[in-house]
């Protein structure tokens, strides 16, 4: 097991890119996707009046987390796009819950 131990000299350091090569892309969408969870996220659960606002959010980060887990790299950014994506879907389905996407027109 003494290869679990041994400094990754690739890694290079940084946060997200575990390879050693820097992936704008992805990176950029597990920041959206993120953003977009915590703004679903916070909107949906303590203010019911946002309802549109976390619905929209939650959907826009659900469908920019698969397309962001689905040309990911690295370990690092499928955790952060998965957090994303719960985030999102639960912002979302609040927001559902709350009054939907339309809130009542339809």
């Amino acid at each position: 097991m003494a290869q679990t131990m041994r400094p990754n000299p690739a890694a290079g350091g940084g946060l997200f890119a575990t390879d050693g090569k820097p992936h704008p892309l992805q990176d950029t969408l597990l920041v959206v996707t993120l953003a977009l969870g915590v703004l679903a996220f916070i909107t949906g659960l303590l203010f019911h009046s946002l309802h549109l606002l976390s619905s929209w959010a939650g959907l826009v980060g659900i469908f920019t987390g698969a397309y962001g887990q689905w040309v990911s790299v690295t370990t690092r950014q499928r955790f952060g796009l998965i957090l994303g994506l719960g985030a999102s879907a639960v912002g979302f389905y609040l927001g559902l819950a709350h009054g939907g996407l339309f809130g009542g027109l339809f």
